[in-house]
């Protein structure tokens, strides 16, 4: 039996196992407990695992990695078209195996465990976020409903918080603002603790701190950015990057025409928000100075509504960003792109 494809549908209990030989024949149909998948491939020849990219992905193919095999790692949704009717585990394992094969397929980049414990630390952080935009929400229509307003923004709140006075209101409800009150410090403190966790990350990681060079690309989105594509070398091109996290225009033929649509909901949903936010917060700076993507910026200001600017400007700043990492240069406004050994990445480019 030999075996030269091995796909794999991870569960949380069961793994399904199917093995292709060089003619593209299945030779192998298994399932196995999650725990015992690695003693059970190690008794395999050295050959292609392929998974997808879901949790645990990673910290396997590393393992497998060891063990001499070749691991390749796939996107869920290129994996779909490959499976069959009466879909199920051993199909879905099938589909895996086949589309590994395919020329055109492509493939995730292995994560080292550095890059999960710091996309850990920004899942976290983003949890605690929501939980005290939800907090703040809850402490908000308590006010209301006793008459009290506050107008919106999260300073204004803690800043009129601690001086308003509930009269009339029964002692418990003032039990139950103030705990809420307490919760929502906790949350802060906890927030900024990984903010600055975040930032001395930003400090000892050279690649993070190249980006953070970048205009309106902080440290959390340079820690994030690192821990998501690493050098970036599994994209061609910065657009590539662009689409990758949801940035790239849908577009739809009118009348023969290309006509430009909305940005798409696909692509990673959490470095989109960040750039959108560093672009935002950069615009009115970068839209008045004298550099190529500053003329850039106020030729489309002038024809274009200001948020479709905001997404191009993110879309311009992710594509900047690949730049810096795939070539391992730094970021500068002068614009000297074609210049041979060029240092600098420009930011018209």
């Amino acid at each position: 039996m030999a075996i030269t494809v091995l796909g794999i549908d991870l569960g949380k209990n069961l793994c399904s196992l199917v093995g292709f030989d060089a003619a593209g024949q299945v030779v192998l149909r298994r399932r196995v407990k999650r725990g015992n998948l690695l003693a059970v491939v190690a008794g395999l020849p050295p050959c292609i695992v392929a998974m997808e990219a879901c949790c645990g992905a990673h910290h396997l193919g590393r393992h497998f990695m060891a063990q001499g095999h070749s691991v390749r790692l796939m996107s869920p949704e290129y994996v779909r078209p490959y499976v069959k009717a009466q879909k199920n585990d051993d199909r879905d394992a099938e589909a895996i195996a086949e589309a590994a094969t395919r020329p055109t397929m492509r493939f995730v980049t292995m994560k080292t465990e550095h890059q999960l414990d710091v996309q850990t630390l920004h899942r976290v952080r983003e949890r605690l976020v929501l939980r005290r935009t939800s907090l703040i929400n809850q402490l908000r229509a308590i006010l209301l409903e006793r008459g009290v307003t506050i107008g919106q923004g999260r300073a204004r709140l803690a800043r009129e918080l601690a001086d308003i006075v509930l009269d009339g209101v029964s002692a418990r409800i003032q039990v139950l603002v103030q705990e809420l009150r307490v919760e929502w410090a906790e949350i802060e403190a906890r927030i900024k603790a990984l903010d600055a966790e975040l930032a001395e990350l930003a400090r000892t990681d050279e690649a993070a701190r190249r980006l953070a060079e970048i205009p309106g690309v902080g440290k959390l989105t340079a820690t994030a950015l690192v821990a998501a594509v690493g050098d970036g070398s599994s994209f061609a091109k910065g657009r590539d990057l662009a689409a990758w996290i949801g940035l790239v225009p849908r577009q739809a033929t009118t009348g023969g025409k290309p006509k430009l649509l909305g940005i798409s909901k696909r692509g990673n949903a959490y470095l989109r928000r960040l750039f959108i936010h560093c672009a935002r917060a950069t615009l009115p700076h970068l839209a008045v100075t004298d550099t190529p993507i500053g003329r850039w910026l106020k030729a489309l200001l002038e024809r274009s509504h200001r948020n479709v600017v905001v997404v191009a400007l993110a879309n311009k700043l992710a594509r900047v960003a690949w730049a810096v990492l795939a070539h391992g240069r730094r970021y500068s406004t002068s614009f000297a792109p074609r210049l041979a050994g060029a240092a600098e990445v420009s930011a018209g480019g």
